[in-house]
């Protein structure tokens, strides 16, 4: 297995990885709006994942969802490099990483550019002080809403009932579309909707594996 410091370099070389630094908000990221044209060259649907660790459920998605492409979000290269090794050895041409951090997504897509965003098993940042670092903060999702069409869906996946009772909180607040939501997605998931359990990331196994009940929430924004 290679060390941290060749995950990193490999990922540079990857061709279905991508970067973007603050030092660059400036000049403005060369991809933006550019996504289906020069990485995918088509015109499917994009769908995020945000924080997106070793990629597993990127490539879950991209592996079985052949007609739309999918990009896997997250700050750490080394992490990213797992998934984006697989899907390069695997020739799945629909998947892409991009490394940047989360604050940065309305500077890497252009507006209506996204039609889909999952955020899964994000850190909690459970300290009430820590609550605009949280993934379904009005922050973020002002971020989001710059680069969604109309519509589109945002799904979250957490082990973390403060989480899921928050971002419930936040979507009633700003009177956000709610689609679906349960405390206790593995018992309650319904037939339609099987694929919201057949793809499992490294912490959906470890938390699966505690016992432990796994949220989710579907919603639009307004």
């Amino acid at each position: 297995m290679p060390s941290k410091q060749e995950k990193f370099a490999e990922f540079e070389g990857f061709e279905n990885c991508f970067a973007f630094a603050y030092e660059e908000i400036p000049k403005g990221f060369s991809l933006k709006g550019k996504w289906r044209k020069e990485v995918f060259r088509n015109e499917n649907p994009i769908v995020l994942e945000l924080g997106c660790g070793k990629g597993e459920y990127t490539v879950g998605l991209g592996e079985s969802n052949r007609q739309k492409n999918f990009i896997g979000v997250d700050v750490k290269g080394n992490r990213i490099w797992s998934g984006a090794k697989q899907a390069l050895d695997n020739k799945l041409r629909n998947i892409a990483f991009l490394r940047t951090r989360i604050d940065f997504i309305d500077h890497c897509f252009a507006t209506d550019e996204v039609d889909e965003i999952w955020i899964t098993f994000p850190d909690p940042q459970p300290q009430k002080p820590r609550a605009r670092k949280r993934l379904t903060n009005p922050l973020f999702l002002n971020r989001y809403k710059k680069i969604m069409k109309p519509n589109g869906i945002i799904h979250l996946k957490t082990d973390s009932t403060s989480l899921y009772e928050y971002t419930l909180e936040v979507i009633e607040e700003n009177k956000h579309e709610l689609i679906w939501h349960t405390n206790n997605l593995y018992q309650n998931c319904p037939e339609d909707r099987k694929e919201l359990i057949q793809i499992k990331t490294y912490y959906e196994k470890l938390f699966t594996g505690r016992g432990e009940d796994i949220k989710y929430i579907s919603f639009r924004l307004k």
